[in-house]
This record gives C-alpha cells, sequence and structure tokens, in this order.
C-alpha cells in the first residue's frame, strides 16, 4: 500500500531532522531522483514541511528580535512556495504513473488531489511526533501528559483514515472510477506583476 511507504519516510524523515534539531542544518536526500523518484519527492517534501515547523515554533517568540522575525518570515514564505512546488512535483508523478488509464463514463474527480491529501499526510505525521513528546515528557505534569495522550489517541486514528482514503483514492484512479485534474496554485503575493506592493516597485 502507498501510505505504509509514505508513513515510513516520513517518519524517518521527522526521526533524522531530530538528530540535529536545528533549521539550519544541511539537507540530504537518502533517495535518488533517477532510481526512486516517488520516495525522493516524498522524502523532501517532509523536509520542507519539518523544517517549516521549526520556522512556525521560532517566529512565535514574544522575545524575538523584530529583524529576524522579518527575515524568518521571508524564510517562510520561501517555505510554502516549496512546499506548494512539491506538492505539483508529486502530483505530475501520479498523473504520469496513470496517464494510460481511460476513467470510466461515471468517473467522478476527488475533493483534493492525491498529493493535497499526501502533504495532510505529512503535516499529520508531524503532529503525532510532537504530541507523543508531550504525552511522555516527564517534566510536564500527569494532566498535561495524560490531555496530550487523548490527543495523540486521536492523531493517530486520523493516520489511518487519511491513509485508506489515500490508498483508496488511488486504486480508484488505477480502476478508472476517479480521475485526476491538477489545478496550479497560483499564488500571487510571490509575483512581481499580480502583487500590487511588488508591482509599484518596479
Amino acid at each position: 500500500m502507498f501510505s505504509v511507504k509514505a508513513n515510513k519516510i516520513f517518519q524517518d524523515v521527522i526521526a533524522k531532522y531530530h538528530i540535529v534539531n536545528t533549521v539550519d542544518q544541511p539537507f540530504s536526500n537518502i533517495y535518488e531522483k533517477d532510481t526512486n523518484l516517488l520516495e525522493h519527492l516524498l522524502y523532501r517534501k517532509c523536509w520542507i514541511d519539518t523544517v517549516q515547523w521549526h520556522y512556525e515554533d521560532i517566529i512565535r517568540d514574544p522575545q524575538i528580535d523584530p529583524v529576524a522575525a522579518l527575515k524568518l518570515k521571508r524564510q517562510i514564505d520561501a517555505s510554502n512556495q516549496d512546499r506548494t512546488d512539491m506538492v505539483e512535483y508529486i502530483d505530475g508523478y501520479f498523473l504520469e504513473k496513470y496517464k494510460e488509464i481511460t476513467p470510466k463514463s461515471d468517473a467522478t474527480i476527488n475533493t483534493e488531489s492525491p498529493a493535497w491529501g499526501i502533504d495532510r499526510l505529512s503535516i499529520l505525521a508531524l503532529k503525532i511526533y510532537h504530541m507523543n513528546e508531550e504525552a511522555t515528557r516527564v517534566d510536564a505534569s500527569e494532566g498535561h501528559r495524560d490531555a496530550c495522550q487523548m490527543k495523540l489517541d486521536v492523531l493517530l486514528d486520523q493516520r489511518v483514515d487519511l491513509s485508506t482514503a489515500i490508498d483508496t483514492l488511488l486504486e480508484d484512479i488505477q480502476k478508472g472510477d476517479k480521475y485526476m485534474k491538477v489545478y496550479k496554485q497560483m499564488k500571487m503575493y510571490n509575483d512581481d506583476e499580480l502583487n500590487p506592493v511588488l508591482r509599484s516597485q518596479k
């Protein structure tokens, strides 16, 4: 099943990041693009999400220097663009994989593409990792740990459901019961022709 592979890769990425546990650490993809394209894309996608998760922690520091905060905001913007690009690359992989499939006459489209479901699965892996940290944190109160364990149980259940939904969607596309139609995000705020503030600086 696809989700088994994806969840394992996401867990590996998150564990690897937390060995050094800093947003400035170098990135190295353990999967070759030419021989393991899907794994390569999933690994890169989760690394982007993991770094951004920690960017978001840092920028919420009430004592952060305003100049550092502005720099970090730019990094978050760039990370968001990378995240979106990776989703589109992953959808491109599936479009290529299923390009010979002819949808049935009564085939329907899903509310989201496979890669946007995978995006949610990657973020969910991060929630699970960090909620587990809180549920087992020895310096936290028993009440805090118990509350976090309850949340963790819900997240784990959500991962089962989301994994099943993604696997079912891919199977339905392969059988012709569903078809893919991918819309580019068409983000406007980074485009110096579409963002009026950037356009005014030209």
